[in-house]
């Protein structure tokens, strides 16, 4: 990875308790040791960021994934049946603009979260039932060409910045 480039990371992988349920989802690994020791790593909670309070009600997108969300095909619902698609949104743009203004080159990201998931969200029932997709703010950040990666993808992310170069 040159100099200049970051990766931009779920802040509660790196033990900040902003989870919806105020925990966090602390990723002890040498890679994001030796990440953050070099200062590659920059943090952000989009939820947070787009004006969620922690904690909050789980969230989850209904009829859809973070790309038909910002599409305006689908919306983020919270377990009270209200609309919170709008900080999620706002989330997602702060995201993708911090990891802009740091020459982001990738992002690791929370698996299943209705912002952050790459591969898997869970499907709007809250049933615990999980669908092929990514969270709002996964996918905003690969339309703007940012890949990312989730916490069990650290290997596949250091061959990604290696092959970079």
């Amino acid at each position: 990875m040159k100099q200049n480039q970051h990766i931009l990371i779920s802040a509660c992988l790196l033990g900040n308790k902003v989870r919806y349920d105020g925990s966090d989802l602390l990723l002890e690994h040498p890679l994001i040791k030796h990440w953050a020791k070099q200062a590659k790593l920059i943090s952000i909670c989009p939820e947070v960021a787009g004006g969620m309070s922690t904690p909050r009600s789980p969230a989850e997108i209904n009829k859809g994934d973070g790309n038909s969300v910002l599409k305006q095909k689908a919306r983020v619902m919270n377990i009270k049946n209200q609309d919170v698609t709008q900080f999620f949104v706002e989330g997602a743009n702060k995201a993708l603009e911090l990891a802009q203004q740091n020459n982001c080159v990738a992002a690791i990201l929370t698996e299943r979260s209705p912002s952050c998931g790459s591969h898997q969200v869970y499907d709007g029932s809250f049933s615990g039932k999980k669908i092929k997709g990514k969270g709002v703010t996964s996918a905003l950040l690969e339309q703007h060409g940012i890949k990312v990666f989730n916490q069990n993808q650290l290997e596949e992310l250091a061959d990604y910045l290696s092959n970079m170069t």
